[in-house]
């Protein structure tokens, strides 16, 4: 039997954990030390970067909000259960990129679904601009991670195509029962 937790894997959760406890403290570090507890409230940083609070009632760019106390519980368990999918499939991998994206999907979601449990809302503060134009809506290191995490399991499903198999590999799978007669 194969083990479970392998070190690619621990250090997949380990990923997962830090990131969570990372976009936890960012969001305390906005609100309680920097003060941004109102929607609205801003604090300009660069020429192309603020941090300005917002209450994110939804999904992925804010889509299907939660506007009833029913729709966020309903929110809360539909986003653990696909949490819970992703680590599972996290478990099972075997390739550290694609643990390590996986890792960064379920560390983000993690930090979300808390925000989300405790508060009914997540909140974002990270906002990317070039003068008016806004490329992203404002948002938090979870959902960062979340989009890089989506990026690499893209790009590596797009461009590092399966590997045909070596004679090695056939040999150890045992025979094919289609050449046995």
């Amino acid at each position: 039997m194969k083990a479970l937790f392998t070190r690619a894997r621990l250090i997949g959760l380990g990923i997962a954990l830090t990131l969570f406890a990372l976009d936890q403290w960012s969001k305390r570090f906005v609100v309680d030390t920097l003060g941004l507890t109102q929607v609205g409230d801003h604090l300009p940083l660069l020429p192309f970067f603020d941090f300005t609070r917002t209450n994110n009632y939804g999904v992925s760019l804010g889509m299907f909000p939660a506007t009833s106390l029913e729709m966020r519980w309903a929110m809360v368990g539909a986003l653990t259960l696909v949490a819970l999918v992703v680590f599972v499939w996290m478990l099972r991998e075997k390739k550290m990129w694609d643990i390590a994206a996986l890792a960064l999907i379920l560390g983000g979601a993690m930090g979300n679904i808390r925000d989300r449990f405790l508060y009914g809302y997540v909140i974002d503060f990270a906002d990317f601009h070039i003068g008016d134009f806004r490329p992203f809506l404002i948002f938090n290191l979870a959902d960062a991670a979340i989009t890089i995490g989506v990026v690499i399991l893209l790009a590596r499903a797009l461009f590092m195509g399966e590997k045909p198999a070596t004679e090695q590999d056939k040999d150890q799978s045992g025979p094919n029962p289609a050449e046995t007669d």
